[in-house]
């Protein structure tokens, strides 16, 4: 008996051990998200998200073909930094248990000379040599905020 409750405490301990914490996960991933904006204010919208991008990232875009690859992206957009003025805050993320995989959505802000946009976004994240990269990211419009 104490053979099999030592062996199902040590199947425990392993298998919780081997999770890494979700919640710190989700704030590395939010850290990440408002980095890569603080970014784009700094170098523009285009070089941040280049920065973070993941070798097969894949840009979604509306009223427009999603853009595949890294090296598509910085063809599709070269000597182009983007606009300063595009600024994004997240309001939720998640992590995968498996420690690679999160998301993260939250509201934007493209501040125009006549005129201000609003929106929402999503971006997956993929963590790769311990840094959170870019997998996949769109967003859409919406209305101003009430």
């Amino acid at each position: 008996m104490k053979i099999l409750v030592t062996s199902l405490f040590l199947m425990v301990a392993f298998s919780c051990s081997r999770h890494p914490d979700t919640e710190q996960l989700k704030n590395e991933i939010i850290k990440t998200d408002r980095a890569m904006s603080d970014l784009a204010v700094k170098e523009g919208f285009l070089n941040s998200i280049l920065f973070y991008a993941d070798e097969n990232i894949v840009k979604l875009n509306e009223g427009a073909y999603p853009v595949i690859g890294k090296k598509t992206f910085q063809e599709t957009f070269a000597n182009k930094p983007g606009s300063k003025t595009l600024t994004w805050e997240p309001v939720n993320a998640e992590a995968a248990e498996s420690g690679d995989l999160g998301y993260s959505w939250g509201n934007w802000k493209f501040v125009l000379k006549d005129t201000t946009v609003y929106g929402n976004y999503f971006t997956l994240w993929k963590k790769q040599e311990g840094k959170w990269k870019v997998a996949l990211d769109g967003g859409n419009t919406t209305p101003p905020p009430k």
